[in-house]
């Protein structure tokens, strides 16, 4: 019987250390944590994941460099260029409400490449740039498999389930840059719209200014926090797809700031040949595979087609 889901009232803050302990009770405890939150909302909260305040920083730096150069140098590396996900996204270029009008914010993109099968990312020449938005890729994508680790103890498999799924990933690192509202803006402008993410889960820095919001089950908004320190973390629909619907991939969007706002979200998806069907754990007999099994690179390619424009016909 599939569970009933939770509204979205606050956001669980979990401290994610234990992962690291050698004591299995401990990584269990704090996988039950993580499973009910994945389950129930989506959405929570990470502490203790030993990314560096000052390493943060400094990605926020850089990426409000990055932003304030002109529209030529950012434009010379638009994704429409480059291709594979990387590079600059301008203003109304992506639309994450596939029914609505197109976002207000602008982005740059960074991809896993290991040089050999994949497209290279192209740097801007900034100084520093390159070195600090690496170290923090990596860093990011560390936490993000240790969190599958919770996953793999929370769904009842191998505590190295997603090791060899994610050895190769689809990861997406996104500098993000909302402009203020104009004063004439109308209500409700959004500077990304109601969506839901399209991998396995997306781990969130902001800088504090709001405009997040996330949907309740009964269709209303409500802020999301950011803690200084903390890492908003919320399962995407891939997770969800694997799980046979039973982590959930809660739909958000993001207002137009009152304020200028900058974000960097880190999207940990699977390796392009990983298989996601339904875990066996997630399959009872009232509740069969809900979806045909699909390789990682098919399904998020299908997403991403239906989000920039100009959409194909």
């Amino acid at each position: 019987m599939m569970q009933a889901r939770g509204s979205v009232q606050s956001l669980p803050i979990i401290d994610i250390a234990e992962l690291g302990s050698d004591d299995p009770a401990a990584r269990r405890r704090v996988a039950a944590r993580v499973g009910t939150a994945c389950r129930e909302v989506g959405f929570f909260l990470i502490t203790g994941h030993g990314v560096a305040p000052a390493l943060v920083a400094d990605t926020f730096a850089a990426s409000a460099a990055f932003f304030a150069q002109p529209a030529e140098f950012k434009a010379a590396m638009a994704i429409g260029r480059l291709g594979s996900n990387r590079g600059y996204v301008g203003p109304g270029v992506e639309a994450l409400d596939e029914n609505g009008g197109p976002d207000r914010k602008e982005a740059f993109n960074l991809i896993w490449t290991d040089g050999r099968d994949r497209p290279a990312n192209v740097w801007p020449e900034l100084p520093g740039f390159r070195a600090v938005v690496q170290r923090y890729f990596d860093a990011l994508l560390e936490v993000g498999r240790r969190l599958h680790r919770a996953f793999a103890i929370d769904l009842r498999l191998d505590e190295q389930f997603f090791r060899d799924k994610l050895d190769r990933p689809q990861a997406t690192l996104r500098l993000l840059h909302y402009p203020a509202a104009p004063a004439n803006a109308p209500p409700g402008q959004l500077g990304a719209g109601t969506h839901t993410d399209y991998g396995n889960v997306t781990l969130l820095a902001t800088d504090g200014v709001a405009g997040l919001q996330v949907r309740r089950r009964d269709g209303t908004w409500v802020d999301a926090p950011a803690p200084a320190g903390a890492f908003i973390c919320n399962i995407g629909d891939c997770l969800m797809r694997w799980t046979n619907d039973i982590y959930v991939s809660t739909p958000h969007r993001v207002l137009e700031p009152a304020a200028e706002r900058y974000s960097i979200a880190m999207f940990v998806d699977p390796n392009p040949e990983a298989i996601v069907s339904a875990i066996p754990s997630c399959v009872t007999e009232g509740e069969p595979p809900r979806h045909a099994p699909v390789s990682a690179r098919a399904y998020l390619e299908q997403r991403f087609a239906s989000t920039y424009r100009p959409r194909p016909a």
